[in-house]
């Protein structure tokens, strides 16, 4: 007698009675589930795409109640990592998944977790990642490319690992080898949030939202006409007076120095830096509004919760403007620990020209001796940068001369095109939020296109990277944010990931639809493109 037993069984009985193996008279018993179990994902599902795998067909691991989790023996780093994944599965599959260092550089039992094996091709931020029946073993050369390998694995469990509840599983992964890292590096995402203001528990879930699909940068826009969101010691009114309103009017609030660093921190903690953003000489009324002495004429205008841009400017012919500057850079840069601080730059409209050049000049001089790399939108090429700054580009063109002679010279370009990575920008005419000035952005707007080589004359080897900026002039909530950068934001971070040799509509509509089981599971409110099939369960 043959005795089939659960889910290996299962398949087994069904492949001899196909091949009419039982004989008449044997008895054949089934025992386990009545329905077969589900494919492991493969890894042609994973987003962003990886860099380059191979399967091992018939060969799964699964994670099961006596899986251990060792990681690399004397790394705190490690060892948080895997008490994140710990601490990440262990709702849904209900096992206890201790996590302890590895006794041998490579056990042949659970996942591990080790900083070393890896191949050097993977950089700091890339991972191998083999998974065999008895085992899995991510290597990495840094942290950062361990929490990217953890980030894959994630992906290749069944949706219901993101429950917050005990599920049924099972936890099967696919056999085979992953060697994996990023095409850019900086991969980025932009949360303003001096239009509309949102708490500290709201960037921390847009932070673990957005970690899945290997951002490393979070660049929060913190001051604009509208709100200033930031508290600095020196100048206590651009908080508690500038920071008061929002659009339309609304409470406002701002980020304590506990806040920020809470965030800072909570972002480190998924490998990803924090860039703060100070907007000037322009989208400055906060400011201009909290202090009379930064406007030209000494009369602080009122606060303004409307939409305009383009119309406010911190006087740039008075030295106390400078003063005031180097206080909020001055304390920003000891909150940071990141590289970056961006000056914005952008839509000075009420500055003229020459103004406009001696500010930027002397503010990039500021930032710099705090030990600091400045960011700038692109507009900041038209004044004098070193090649020590970075441009991020947001027009919606594929020409700008400026830019151009810029990355000739040296500095680096982030790119942003406003018609395909603003994340505000609606999808379609009936959109309930958002705006419409770059374009309309369906999701293969978005995908459709070579950050390398998008901006006439600026080369792959001239970009930094690719960020998704998001402004809330109309996002209100954490249910507009996620609906606004869901499914689009992960198309911009397969952009800045994955080799540009794997770009291809067809396989990525197939691995974004594959996404949205999970995102249900985590009840994360995204838009439901027609130009995705989603499965079901999305």
């Amino acid at each position: 007698m043959k005795v089939y037993g659960g889910r290996r069984g299962l398949a087994a009985l069904l492949l001899a009675l196909s091949a009419g193996v039982a004989a008449a008279g044997s008895t054949v018993l089934a025992i386990g589930p009545a329905e077969a179990a589900p494919t492991p994902v493969p890894f042609g599902s994973v987003l962003p795409a990886v860099a380059g795998s191979t399967s091992t067909p018939g060969v799964t691991y699964d994670i099961g109640a006596a899986t251990t989790i060792y990681t690399e023996p004397g790394s705190a780093a490690a060892a948080s990592i895997g008490g994140y994944l710990a601490a990440l599965l262990r709702p849904s599959t209900g096992h206890p998944l201790p996590v302890t260092a590895a006794s041998v550089p490579s056990p042949s039992d659970g996942i591990s977790l080790l900083l070393s094996g890896a191949p050097s091709t993977v950089g700091n931020e890339g991972y191998q990642m083999e998974v065999t029946a008895t085992s899995i073993v991510v290597r990495a050369n840094r942290p950062a490319g361990l929490f990217a390998g953890v980030q894959t694995l994630r992906q290749l469990l069944p949706a219901a690992v993101e429950s917050t509840t005990v599920r049924p599983g099972p936890w099967t992964v696919a056999g085979g080898k992953i060697v994996d890292y990023p095409r850019f590096a900086y991969r980025g995402a932009m949360l303003d949030v001096a239009r509309h203001f949102f708490p500290v528990a709201t960037v921390k879930r847009y932070i673990d939202e957005i970690a899945p699909y290997k951002i490393n940068h979070l660049h929060l826009h913190l001051s604009d006409d509208q709100g200033w969101r930031i508290a600095v010691d020196g100048r206590p009114n651009l908080a508690t007076y500038g920071g008061s309103t929002a659009v339309g009017g609304g409470p406002g609030g701002y980020y304590t120095k506990a806040d920020y660093q809470a965030i800072v921190d909570y972002a480190a903690s998924r490998y990803i830096t924090i860039v703060p953003e100070i907007d000037m000489p322009g989208h400055t009324n906060a400011a201009l509004a909290s202090y009379a002495e930064l406007n030209c004429d000494g009369v602080a205008p009122p606060l303004y919760t409307g939409t305009d841009v383009g119309f406010s400017s911190l006087c740039t012919s008075k030295e106390i403007t400078y003063t005031f500057v180097d206080q909020v850079v001055g304390e920003l840069a000891a909150l940071t620990p990141g590289p970056y601080v961006h000056i914005g730059g952008d839509e000075t409209q009420s500055t003229q020209p020459a103004d406009y050049t001696a500010f930027i000049n002397r503010v990039q001089r500021i930032v710099s001796a705090y030990g600091k790399t400045v960011i700038g939108w692109h507009d900041v090429v038209n004044a004098t940068p070193p090649a020590s700054t970075v441009a991020q580009f947001w027009g919606t063109t594929t020409r700008n001369a400026a830019v151009t002679s810029a990355a000739q010279r040296g500095v680096k370009v982030i790119m942003s095109p406003a018609n395909r990575t603003y994340l505000d920008m609606k999808y379609n005419s009936r959109t309930p939020v958002g705006q419409k000035w770059a374009g309309l952005i369906e999701v293969r707007d978005a995908y459709g296109w070579n950050p390398g080589a998008y901006l006439g004359g600026v080369g792959e080897s001239s970009v930094l990277g690719v960020e998704a900026p998001l402004w809330t002039e109309t996002i209100q909530s954490l249910s507009d944010i996620e609906y606004m950068a869901f499914p689009r934001l992960p198309a911009i971070a397969e952009l800045g990931w994955s080799p540009y040799s794997t770009h291809d509509w067809k396989a990525f509509g197939q691995r974004l639809g594959a996404q949205g089981p999970r995102w249900r599971v985590m009840g994360l409110n995204y838009y439901r493109s027609a130009q995705v099939t989603w499965p079901a369960g999305s």
